[in-house]
Parts: structure tokens; sequence; C-alpha cells
């Protein structure tokens, strides 16, 4: 893991965030998909540091929480 070099701003990119974060806001992240990583960043800082973690790292992670 480590953070997207400071030139990433991850405008350009597609973000989303699960269907249960409701509509009040809240603490959510957002997440978008690149061919290197997965791009992590909270919602409410949209401009602020974002997370990349490899595409391996994350599928290991999907797979954990949904308990396969």
């Amino acid at each position: 893991m480590n953070t997207a070099e400071a030139g990433t701003s991850g405008a350009e990119q597609a973000w989303f965030k699960s269907s249960y974060s409701g509509a009040e806001g809240g603490d959510c992240l957002e997440v978008a998909e690149t061919q290197e990583a997965v791009l992590i960043r909270d919602s409410k800082q949209s401009s602020g540091p974002i997370l990349a973690v490899g595409v391996d790292a994350w599928a290991g992670f999907v797979r954990l929480a949904v308990g396969r």
C-alpha cells in the first residue's frame, strides 16, 4: 500500500461508494479502479490523500470481507 503520487489528483477517475453508505453522507470511503491499483479516499475530502492498493491485495481483502 502507498499513497498516490502528489501529481495524481484522482479527479479523472470514476469514484463510487457502497450502496450501504446511505444518503446522509457520514463516514464513507470512495473507491476507483485503475489497471495498476485500487484507489481509496475519504468521500468528505475528495481532494485529500488517496491510498493506492494493489489489485491482488484488494481482491484478497474483498474475499475476506465476504467470507470466501
